[in-house]
């Protein structure tokens, strides 16, 4: 009788490693800080001068996942001028939000005194010059058009060459109270013109109440040269 044979049969289990997850693509930051210049040159359209926009360095080590869609924004508090600060955020796929420094310079033509000014004197064109510089490196309110200083009453005497700014000027009236102004009413194909009292004193453009010879009390727009206008 022949011995019987057993057979083993022994199974291998293959050795299958983990599925790793793949690596997040990581944000372009050179991308980042174009979209941080060209959302702030947007900002500063109608500026005077020439402006220049600069994007501050940032962090190579911070780990942003890439983001379709980058939105630059102004905090609360911040604004394009000077130095500044910029938020950028990402709000899909993944949601992150940053903030950069950023530098807004503004080279324009600004007024100064031409000679000392004393307190009450009306600004002529004589009394004033242009320099170039940096705005955004001036105090606020700084004046860049002749115009917006010609005729206006100096607050405080000044050395030459003091930088003039709009609280150191004060808008002279062009109607002072008691003043004799001419009324002028216009229509259409007509115009009319009285005397009378002004009640208050007025500036270019605002309104004032003007009391004529019958008593009546008219009210009429302040323009330059003691003249009111009526609307008919």
């Amino acid at each position: 009788m022949l011995a019987g044979i057993m057979v083993s049969s022994i199974c291998f289990a293959e050795s299958v490693p983990a599925s790793t997850p793949a690596p997040i693509a990581k944000q372009n930051l050179v991308i980042v800080k174009t979209k941080i210049i060209e959302f702030l040159e947007t900002q500063t359209i109608g500026y005077p001068g020439k402006v220049s926009v600069q994007a501050g360095a940032i962090d190579s080590n911070l780990k942003l996942a890439q983001c379709p869609d980058v939105q630059v924004f102004m905090p609360t508090g911040s604004k394009a001028w000077g130095k500044t600060s910029v938020g950028v955020r990402c709000n899909a796929p993944n949601v992150w939000t940053i903030y950069v420094q950023a530098t807004v310079n503004v080279i324009a033509q600004y007024l100064v005194a031409a000679s000392p000014l004393a307190q009450g004197q009306v600004v002529t064109s004589q009394d004033i010059l242009f320099q170039s510089g940096d705005l955004t490196q001036l105090p606020a309110g700084v004046f860049t058009d002749q115009a917006q200083a010609i005729g206006r009453t100096i607050n405080i005497s000044m050395n030459a060459g003091t930088v003039l700014r709009q609280e150191m000027l004060k808008i002279a009236p062009v109607v002072q109270q008691g003043q004799t102004v001419t009324l002028t009413t216009k229509g259409s194909g007509f115009s009319v013109s009285a005397e009378g009292l002004a009640m208050a004193k007025a500036n270019e453009g605002q309104v004032v109440q003007v009391k004529v010879a019958s008593g009546q009390v008219v009210t009429g727009i302040a323009r330059n040269g003691g003249q009111v206008e009526v609307g008919f």
